[in-house]
């Protein structure tokens, strides 16, 4: 959601960790969320809030575990820092989250943990390339998600030509 979109929505502070999961065809993985208020659809990179006590990259590894059941020794970072500010479930949520990267191989996505309102909301999952990131008139946050690939994962993410 653009940050137009939430002017003059209280905005509550709610750290939080993301991790960009590629399998062995170097595809990442997103996942599908159905906001319970807006009904809004939205695919974005696993990840979630950063609970009290905890480090980023013990957060990242617990949150990848419960969200998608892969593998968490190969999470790595952060490797960058992005600032969000985005609406969930009537709740306008701002923070500079870590991104780390994970390289996964080909183990199955099967959640491990989620809670009542995970189960609810999540639609599922599918492993991206930038051809369908590209392509795809569904909303993927964050928004500038193919930039962070290039930039920390490049490879398959690097564009060949200049958009």
């Amino acid at each position: 959601m653009m940050s137009d979109d939430l002017e003059g929505v209280p905005a509550v502070v709610r750290p939080a960790v993301r991790i960009l999961c590629l399998d062995n065809a170097q595809r990442v993985l997103l996942l599908h969320w159905h906001d319970p208020v807006d009904g809004r659809d939205f695919w974005e990179p696993p990840g979630g809030g950063i609970e009290e006590g905890e480090s980023e990259i013990d957060a990242a590894r617990r949150e990848m575990a419960e969200e998608t059941g892969l593998p968490t020794e190969s999470v790595v970072g952060p490797v960058a820092r992005v600032q969000r500010d985005s609406l969930w479930a009537g709740t306008r949520l701002v923070a500079v989250e870590p991104f780390f990267v994970a390289r996964v191989g080909d183990a199955p996505v099967q959640p491990a943990s989620l809670t009542d309102e995970e189960e609810a909301t999540l639609l599922g999952h599918q492993w991206w390339t930038l051809q369908q990131l590209r392509e795809t008139s569904d909303v993927v946050e964050p928004p500038e998600l193919l930039h962070l690939l290039a930039e920390y994962v490049g490879g398959v993410w690097v564009p060949d030509h200049t958009d």
